[in-house]
């Protein structure tokens, strides 16, 4: 290799020097794994080569055995990974080594509070790979060429993980890269032959690629006498991890420390994964997939557009990364590898988005996960729990996003109720049916901005009265999901704020009776009060739904509610302006003196108030609280 020429320096992203000063602060207590993650990207490298060669077999450059290698030079306090996979050019060795193309990284690292224990758990679910180099060495050297590219065209890349890294061509003869770590006079014990071989036993049996140690050759042997006992040999390279793909092998054969090894090789995890399922499938169709669900989610999970998906490999061939076709949206979070014998190998994003046996296998992948869940929502509440309160809001994506499988959504979903007294989402559907009154034949609902809001709706006063249990939802994402989910077991989701109230059987005849009553005498109020807000709502009834509060506006059955109107004026949409129906209590004192007033300025300032007082407790504001003030003051002092 030549002399480095043409150095440039280059400045690091903001994040990534955030994140190298906790690596050159041992952020992590178990430092070890940073060879895990060095040769889990080796691996990832040659498997990417193998890919690329099957169309251009010239990229192997007449050296098709891939392998990764760990040179230990003591005398220099080095360690080097080297690896013969795809390489990197020079741009692509400024790019993946000088940024984190991840979004949303700004707010992760505000996230971050200098409490070691706490930012670890944040930075394994961020992934790091390269730059845990950092957490053992005090100046990483990277020397790298792409495959089909000249020995010229070689880069060298090195930092000592300040704010700056150096960029230089050089000469290098083979392809691939070599990570070369200049370790910490700390860190020495990474230089021991058989501390590197236990640590590769340890997280990278299950790679495909050989990872290989110089193994020493034997000295000469004599006897007593001097005579030859044995001739020195020659040392050698050797394989030090069995090299067979995890998810070939019988499940029988893999203990759960194997399996939560794989999990972290895939994901670049650092925890262990919550549940996994392996499944091997022969028949019309052929593939073997490994699926795991995660304990905690990633910092970037609410993105919708962050790549996820499984890793793809065709008859144990790597193909892509991130495989989305196999995955919906709503599972993002799962992690894993799909092996399939029925695809080409020469199959692209494209090709796999209208393929049929892509979507065989997706339907196939979504229903082998939602098993899971449903099997460990029902063995162990505790931990789907734990599951939930971290991916709950995403699965509830599911409703909208996969038709087919509503039903087993639903019955994965949680929530919050008027049972409980607490904002906890521990409510499965099936409990809410559980304890379904006698001749109550749907499931009420109410979405609000926060759980305080949804828990004291005067929606709920007469259902508190009849003990009739509410679910209360505050997400943002609940609207969304009761847009998409009607029923469940053939009972209507109904929302209390919304259309007239019917309680049916669970009304008895006497109440019935004097509502019919209540309705007859005060018509003449409800057309005044009507005339005095006409620009205002769209009808003005009486209601039974108030025990203590005076009133209350509802969206008509078929029109947006509150929710939806602020989701999508969040959003940047435009929504037309919708007039509300009034409800009063006729039980309620002030109605029963508005009924006393003759018309006039006071009717009127009692009318709109007792508008703006519903609209207060319903949307959360106004659009002109001043004027609500001024006029309540008036009516105080009246």
């Amino acid at each position: 290799m030549s002399e480095a020429v043409h150095t440039e320096t280059h400045g690091f992203q903001t994040e990534v020097k955030q994140l190298l000063n906790l690596m050159a602060h041992s952020l992590y207590s178990n430092k070890e794994v940073f060879l895990r993650e060095l040769v889990s990207n080796a691996a990832d490298a040659a498997d990417k080569l193998r890919f690329k060669a099957l169309s251009n077999s010239e990229l192997y450059e007449n050296e098709g055995d891939l392998r990764v290698r760990l040179i230990l030079d003591a005398e220099n306090k080095t360690l080097t990974i080297s690896d013969n996979g795809i390489g990197m050019t020079r741009d692509e060795v400024v790019e993946h080594l000088g940024t984190i193309a991840k979004s949303g990284t700004k707010s992760f690292f505000g996230e971050l509070t200098g409490d070691q224990a706490k930012d670890s758990q944040l930075i394994g679910q961020f992934g790091v790979g390269f730059y845990s180099a950092f957490i053992v060495a005090d100046k990483v050297t990277v020397l790298s060429r792409a495959a089909g590219q000249p020995a010229d065209q070689g880069v060298q890349w090195e930092s000592d993980g300040d704010g700056s890294f150096t960029v230089a061509e050089i000469n290098k003869p083979g392809r691939g890269t070599d990570i070369i770590l200049h370790l910490r006079d700390s860190e020495q014990e990474f230089l021991d032959d058989w501390r590197l071989r236990s640590i590769i036993g340890k997280y990278s049996d299950h790679i495909s690629v050989a990872v290989e140690m110089w193994k020493q050759g034997e000295p000469e042997q004599t006897d007593e006498d001097g005579n030859v006992t044995a001739e020195a040999t020659e040392g050698e390279w050797e394989q030090v991890n069995k090299a067979t793909a995890l998810w070939t092998r019988a499940k029988g054969d893999i203990s759960d420390e194997e399996y939560q090894e794989f999990y972290k090789h895939i994901s670049h995890d650092y925890q262990d994964a919550l549940t996994w399922s392996h499944n091997k499938v022969e028949g019309n169709q052929e593939y073997t997939s490994l699926l795991y669900v995660p304990a905690k989610a990633p910092f970037d999970m609410y993105n919708r557009e962050q790549s996820h998906g499984l890793k793809l490999y065709v008859q144990r061939v790597f193909v892509m990364d991130d495989a989305e076709q196999f995955m919906p949206t709503y599972l993002r979070f799962v992690k894993g590898v799909l092996d399939s014998n029925d695809l080409p190998l020469n199959v692209s994003r494209e090709i796999l988005q209208d393929n049929k046996i892509t979507s065989q296998l997706r339907k196939a992948c979504s229903k082998r996960v939602l098993s899971m869940l449903d099997k460990m929502a029902k063995n162990d509440d505790e931990q789907y729990l734990g599951f939930w309160n971290e991916f709950g809001n995403v699965l509830k994506e599911g409703p909208a996003e996969d038709y087919g499988n509503r039903e087993q959504i639903a019955g994965l979903l949680r929530f919050a109720s008027t049972h409980n007294d607490s904002d906890a989402q521990t409510v499965s559907l099936e409990n809410y049916l559980e304890r379904m009154k006698e001749g109550q034949d749907k499931i009420y609902y109410i979405t609000a901005d926060s759980y305080a809001a949804a828990n004291h709706s005067p929606h709920l006063e007469i259902f508190r009265k009849k003990g009739i249990e509410v679910l209360l939802m505050w997400e943002r994402v609940d609207e969304w999901l009761m847009s998409h989910l009607n029923e469940f077991k053939d009972k209507q989701f109904v929302s209390v704020t919304k259309g007239e109230l019917d309680l049916g059987e669970l009304d008895d005849e006497e109440t019935k009776k004097a509502q019919e009553e209540a309705n007859e005498a005060l018509a003449p109020l409800l057309e005044r009060v009507k005339t005095a807000l006409s620009d205002d709502v769209k009808e003005v009834r009486l209601t039974h739904r108030l025990t203590n509060t005076p009133s209350c506006v509802v969206a008509d059955e078929h029109d947006m509610s509150t929710q939806m109107i602020k989701l999508m004026r969040s959003a940047g949409q435009p929504v037309p302006e919708q007039k509300y129906i009034l409800e009063l209590n006729p039980e309620h004192t002030l109605v029963k003196k508005l009924d006393t007033l003759a018309e006039g300025d006071d009717f009127n300032e009692w009318s709109q108030l007792l508008l703006e007082q519903a609209q207060l407790a319903e949307q959360g504001g106004l659009k002109d609280p001043a004027a609500f003030v001024a006029r309540m003051n008036r009516l105080l002092l009246n």
